[in-house]
């Protein structure tokens, strides 16, 4: 553990910050096959992650498939509602040129019944979908699927002066065991000029339990990424922003990920974890991940709250991080109102 300035604490560590049960969904190549989680996990709901991700980068894709398997060969050690979710796939096509069920993706959504049972895969065509997004707390099991070769993107320009941080979120999901693979996520508000308050814009706000994505992109300034409770896991994905673009109090791992500095910001900060005690089990783990842009302003993170915890393993880091690494003053504990 680190002690950083103002009595904020942020841990450092080279080791990995288990998750338990992190996503229940489809592989990214097979959207609608049997469900999958990227660790092995025991009957007990604890990730049992053997072997664990390996040291060398070329090593994690065998790894992924080896603790990635099929439904059929793991179902025992999955949550009960999952293994019944993915053994009734249903499916659901979103064009904007009227060739799929809907339009919209919201339209997509709003169709899935309250308190479902089953896995809905949503495949969306590409294009730019400029809608606000919400997936509500009692509609679980949810796949947003985008077309690999045109991959859609969803956009909207809320700011947090009309409805607050989190709620300004591009796409806001609230269900347990979400999946979103080849989906590109934007908040295209104005990059925040320092002059007003409420300019953060939110592309993703993560609340619900057990959701996964892969090879998503995220678009933003300030606050890209709410990852805002629970349990979460990112692989292949891209997350770009200025000024804590990537916050919050989950427990989530960013696996083989590009975390890339906006430049242009005298002080540039990627990550805000909002742990709040030594007893509470969450952070950030980012693991063989690469940090990219340029400048030398940005810090790997700050002591949002007195037990920020965030760990890089195994990442290479461009010149856009200060050699200090770390900033430690708690400055702000306001976010997410």
């Amino acid at each position: 553990m680190v002690m950083m300035g103002g009595g904020a604490r942020v841990t450092v560590v080279v080791v990995l910050l288990l998750v338990e049960v992190m996503s229940a969904a489809a592989a990214a190549k097979a959207p609608a096959a049997a469900a999958a989680a990227p660790a092995a996990v025991g009957g007990g709901g604890k990730l049992v992650d053997s072997p664990p991700i390996p040291s060398t980068k070329a090593d994690i894709e065998s790894w992924f498939s080896s603790n990635v398997k099929p439904l059929e060969s793991r179902k025992d050690s999955l949550d009960p509602a999952l293994v019944a979710a993915e053994a009734d796939v249903q499916r659901i096509r979103v064009s904007r040129d009227g060739k799929g069920d809907f339009k919209t993706i919201s339209d997509a959504i709003k169709s899935i019944p309250a308190k479902n049972t089953k896995r809905y895969v949503i495949s969306i065509a590409g294009g730019n979908y400029s809608e606000k997004v919400k997936v509500d707390w009692n509609q679980p099991f949810v796949t947003l699927y985008g077309d690999p070769k045109d991959r859609p993107t969803i956009i909207a320009g809320e700011t947090a002066a009309k409805v607050g941080t989190i709620y300004s979120a591009t796409l806001y999901v609230l269900s347990d065991y979400f999946t979103a693979i080849n989906i590109n996520i934007m908040n295209s508000a104005p990059r925040p000029d320092g002059l007003k308050t409420g300019q953060q814009a939110v592309a993703l706000t993560i609340t619900g339990d057990k959701a996964a994505f892969y090879n998503c992109k995220l678009y933003g300034f300030q606050d890209t990424l709410c990852d805002h409770h629970n349990k979460h896991f990112y692989k292949d994905c891209y997350i770009e922003g200025t000024v804590d673009f990537i916050f919050g109090d989950a427990k989530s791992i960013f696996l083989n990920s590009e975390i890339h500095v906006i430049e242009g910001n005298r002080m540039a900060m990627i990550t805000a974890h909002g742990r709040k005690s030594e007893s509470e089990d969450t952070g950030f783990s980012f693991v063989h991940c690469t940090v990219t842009g340029t400048g030398n302003t940005a810090v790997l993170g700050r002591g949002w709250f007195d037990y920020s915890k965030v760990v890089f393993t195994y990442t290479q880091v461009s010149d856009a991080v200060k050699p200090e690494g770390w900033l430690g003053l708690r400055s702000d504990t306001t976010k997410g109102g």
